[in-house]
């Protein structure tokens, strides 16, 4: 049997967790035989937004997919580049009108890969229904490619897991983003779409979801406004592989991955 080896990793935080992107991928590709990366990056610039230079940089290091978030438009300058740029997704469930596109497909090889970005709306941004988004979106990703991801960026693991539940034999995988902090229950589903509820953070270890810990803690003690700064210090990957057959779409395996960047 034929399989296609997908990376999803999880929210890049600033400029950590782009070093640990660059220092990192080439290594897990050849580990795991990688056929195609998908990165959320609406953090990557300082930990809030994306900017055109940093995109273009996750792109030609060989990220092929560029997913996002409620932060996509914290830089002004990314309107116009997304606009361009297929390869940068925001949520397929923003109205219509809005810049930009949340679906995509591109060859993997001999195959093609269709990435789905959908945004949930408890504790969020309220956006269209990412449930019938979906709806919407698989026939026509499905008519080109039976091999499709969704990245399912939201704050409620019960909004989450219930995408899991409803794309399961619809999707080959459904990952969760957002939380930044990586959850223990990888699976495939009967119906066989493979399932996380949140792929972590990539980024700085002894941070607060990212942020330098102290700058938190004085925030949550104070309660008083605070500039968020990224963490310094050791930085990890986290995501998820998973393994595909590329005739069914089905997923054949996912491992959860936690790879720190060793210190220079």
């Amino acid at each position: 049997m034929s399989r296609l080896t997908l990376l999803m990793i999880g929210d890049v935080f600033g400029e950590p967790g782009r070093k640990a992107v660059f220092g990192l991928l080439p290594q897990l590709k050849a580990e795991y035989d990688v056929d195609f990366t998908i990165a959320n990056v609406e953090n990557a610039a300082g930990g809030a937004g994306v900017t055109p230079p940093i995109a273009r940089a996750l792109l030609d290091g060989g990220v092929d997919v560029l997913t996002s978030g409620n932060h996509i438009w914290d830089k002004k300058e990314i309107v116009e580049f997304i606009t361009k740029e297929n390869c940068l997704l925001r949520p397929a469930n923003y109205p219509p009108g809005t810049p930009g596109v949340g679906a995509v497909v591109l060859k993997a090889g001999a195959h093609k890969v269709g990435v789905l970005n959908l945004m949930g709306r408890i504790f969020m941004p309220t956006l269209d229904c990412p449930f019938r988004k979906a709806d919407e979106e698989l026939p026509r990703l499905r008519e080109e490619t039976p091999v499709i991801v969704v990245d399912m960026h939201g704050e409620a693991t019960s909004e989450k897991q219930a995408m899991g539940w409803y794309l399961d034999g619809r999707a080959s995988a459904v990952l969760g983003t957002h939380s930044h902090v990586q959850t223990a229950d990888e699976r495939i589903l009967p119906a066989g779409t493979a399932y996380c509820t949140d792929l972590g953070l990539t980024g700085p270890v002894d941070s607060v979801i990212g942020i330098a810990k102290e700058i938190a803690i004085q925030r949550f003690v104070s309660q008083m406004p605070a500039r968020f700064e990224p963490a310094r210090g050791p930085t990890r990957l986290q995501g998820a592989v998973v393994r595909v057959d590329p005739e069914t779409g089905r997923a054949l395996e996912i491992r959860r991955l936690q790879v720190d960047l060793p210190v220079a």
